[in-house]
């Protein structure tokens, strides 16, 4: 029984001892696989295997005969348009992070595609050059084919001769990066992912950034400034900059300030007006037509010096073979590549299979990235992955599946076969004013640095009805957070995301059917007047998923719906049967700040379809951890925390008022005041049939 006095209550349940409550409870023992088992797993073959062996290593096969030609053929034609003049200008800059011409960042934009296409998992994300990778590679370029200290009289076949062998090492590089991206995805480690924080992350993409921007000091003032690969190379390039200052050339630096406050500028826009405008404003594309036909009218190249991208070979190169002395030198730097390249990708990709609820598959997308970078370095490309702004691009013009991506691709091979000599009068320090605009992103991540430094095993356990109470028996953190979250959404049995954007989605299609009058409201609900109705998910969503996410406004209806019950014909929304969670913190010695970015997610989407959350047990201090890192909102108050289970399930009952409509628990008055009663539970709370031993209070 359970006697609420006040603030207090008094608990009396049966005495057990473990001799007693394995009598009336016999223990379930779990079998455990032996290896033999698992070897026999492993090595058979049946027809159901082989198919989805095939499914796994080929995406392709499971999505493409699906694809909706009429509904998503425009938008995937449009996003793949755009994104392949990105591509285009992207590669051109991001080869100068490698130190190579810039006609082989078009090679490292067209082969990745075209295998990622047929082995990716994740529908939106944009393969291709990524600035940090880019650097990688040309820090391993200039190590083993360094930049002469001092000018050479030399000709113009010393310097093709130093490109050829540079161009050699990046595709060795990425060969390699690509046979250790393989072999992970075949070994099946992709698990590693989890184990690379968001702040990790950011703070190495962070610091990359920087060693960005001091990359490209010498093409914006044109400066003969060596590449120095040792400690304290940034203080180097500086001095080696500041040496040479005078003899800056002022056309680039004034071009390359220029574009960088127009893109800067724009890409703000594109941030705060994204809600507004169909698709971001391609500014890249603008400025680089606009700058190389200035410098094509006015012959920049003869009249003030500048450094322009020059000669684009027309057509592909023949593949090569690896140099393997190349990697005998560079597996330190093929095995990072490997991981930083998969790590941006999958978080990005993540990210994406989120919004746009689909899964993807860590181990396919090594394998995935694995062969694109081999494939690309046999043709002379460098590594691959995605760029966060390309990938942004792709998304918010309409792309629904990697059809997009294939038409970047095909973009990006006319460049190469046709129209490629429209950009040999494009300045270099316009490509490098390119490049850092798009490290607008990772530079702007210093502002997380406030944020941070003021701030395994999981199971149920049996609750009252419409109560679902989820036991944490372990620290949460970075590598276990995904972890956390899909153990939650399998015990309540529902996507809490997911059931809101059905809510919003069926929202959109009521306020449509009650303004051309084909829903009535009646006093037992609304009635569909007509016999069908056309109105598809794709029209409804309209690309404002951002929207869907949104809490159910329904104060503008007639009358207040009930999930629960019987919709009209032709909405259609899950039904839940829980209307509160109940969080055991009691073991939960530990949460980072990206265990807390994804917990205040959690409850939100919780919170949003009407089911209350409850964390219990909290260990001292994480309440006052959670107010210092702003936690708290309109939507998750600090009363969520209880100090035990029970406080929270007796809270529940009182507020939903289950202790008087339940049969399970009978109400039994003792005193004419509201706040002093009995709930005699009869066993409800526990998952066995009651009996009535004696009885001891505490």
């Amino acid at each position: 029984m359970v006697e609420p006095v006040g603030n207090q209550y008094i608990a009396a349940r049966p005495v057990y001892s473990e001799l007693w409550f394995d009598e009336d409870h016999e223990k379930v023992h779990r079998y455990h696989k032996t290896f033999l088992d698992h070897l026999r797993v492993c090595f058979s073959c049946t027809p159901q295997k082989a198919k989805k062996i095939a499914f796994e290593l080929f995406p392709i096969i499971s999505w493409l005969p699906a694809y909706r030609l009429k509904d998503w053929i425009l938008s995937d034609l449009v996003s793949g348009v755009s994104t392949g003049l990105v591509a285009v200008l992207q590669g051109l800059a991001f080869a100068l992070l490698v130190n190579i011409p810039p006609g082989y960042g078009l090679y490292a934009a067209f082969f990745p595609v075209i295998m990622y296409f047929f082995l990716g998992t994740s529908r939106h994300i944009s393969v291709g050059p990524f600035p940090v990778l880019s650097l990688m590679v040309g820090g391993a370029v200039l190590r083993i084919i360094p930049d002469s200290e001092t000018p050479v009289n030399g000709t113009l076949t010393n310097n093709s001769l130093t490109d050829e062998q540079r161009v050699m090492v990046a595709a060795s590089v990425t060969m390699l990066a690509g046979i250790f991206q393989l072999l992970l995805g075949v070994l099946r480690v992709g698990f590693i992912v989890i184990y690379l924080s968001q702040s990790l992350i950011s703070g190495f993409t962070t610091a990359a950034a920087i060693h960005v921007v001091m990359s490209q000091l010498k093409f914006i003032f044109q400066l003969p400034v060596p590449g120095f690969n040792k400690p304290l190379g940034i203080i180097w390039t500086l001095k080696s900059v500041f040496e040479q200052i005078t003899d800056t050339n002022i056309a680039d630096l004034v071009t390359a300030l220029i574009i960088l406050v127009i893109v800067f500028l724009v890409k703000e826009i594109n941030e705060r007006f994204k809600a507004k405008l169909p698709a971001p404003i391609p500014i890249e594309l603008i400025v680089t037509v606009i700058a190389a036909g200035l410098s094509y009218a006015f012959d920049f190249k003869k009249k003030f010096k500048v450094d322009v991208v020059g000669k684009l070979d027309r057509g592909f190169e023949a593949p090569v073979a690896p140099d393997l002395s190349v990697f005998q030198t560079c597996v330190g730097d093929g095995f990072s590549i490997a991981i930083v390249g998969f790590a941006v990708a999958f978080s990005v990709a993540k990210v994406y299979s989120i919004k746009h609820d689909y899964p993807i598959d860590a181990n396919q997308e090594l394998i995935a990235f694995g062969i694109s970078n081999i494939f690309g370095g046999a043709f002379k490309g460098f590594a691959a992955s995605t760029s966060l702004s390309r990938s942004g691009v792709q998304e918010s013009t309409g792309g629904k599946t990697q059809i997009a991506g294939f038409l970047s691709a095909i973009i990006v091979m006319i460049v190469i076969l046709a129209i490629g000599h429209l950009l040999e009068p494009l300045q270099k320090s316009v490509l490098a004013a390119l490049a850092l605009g798009n490290l607008k992103g990772m530079l702007m991540q210093f502002k997380e640095i406030g944020v941070l430094w003021k701030k395994d095993k999981y199971d149920c356990i049996y609750e009252p009805e419409g109560v679902k109470i989820f036991r944490c028996p372990s620290p949460i953190f970075f590598a276990n957070i995904g972890f956390f979250k899909d153990k939650v959404t399998a015990a309540v049995d529902f996507s809490p995301l997911r059931v809101l954007r059905k809510r919003n989605k069926a929202l959109r299609k009521i306020r449509r059917m009650l303004k051309k009058g084909e829903l009535q409201v009646t006093p037992k609900g609304l009635i569909c007047t007509v016999s069908g109705v056309s109105d598809s998910d794709e029209e409804l969503d309209n690309n404002r998923i951002e929207e869907l996410d949104q809490p159910a406004d329904t104060k503008d209806l007639p009358i207040q719906i009930d999930w629960n019950s019987d919709l009209p014909i032709n909405i259609t929304v899950p039904r839940i049967d829980i209307h509160s969670l109940i969080l055991d913190f009691s073991a939960v010695s530990f949460l980072d700040v990206s265990a807390m970015r994804v917990l205040r997610e959690t409850i939100k989407e919780f919170v949003r379809i009407d089911v209350d959350v409850y964390i219990t047990g909290a260990h001292d201090g994480l309440l006052e951890k959670l107010e210092r890192c702003a936690f708290f909102d309109d939507e998750i108050q600090p009363s969520m925390f209880f100090l035990t289970i029970h406080d929270a399930v007796l809270h529940i009952l009182v507020k939903k008022d289950v202790a008087a409509s339940s049969p399970k628990f009978k109400p039994i008055m003792e005193k004419q005041s509201k706040d002093h009663y009995i709930i005699n539970t009869n066993g409800g709370l526990r998952n066995r049939d009651f009996k009535e031993p004696g009885e001891t209070k505490f």
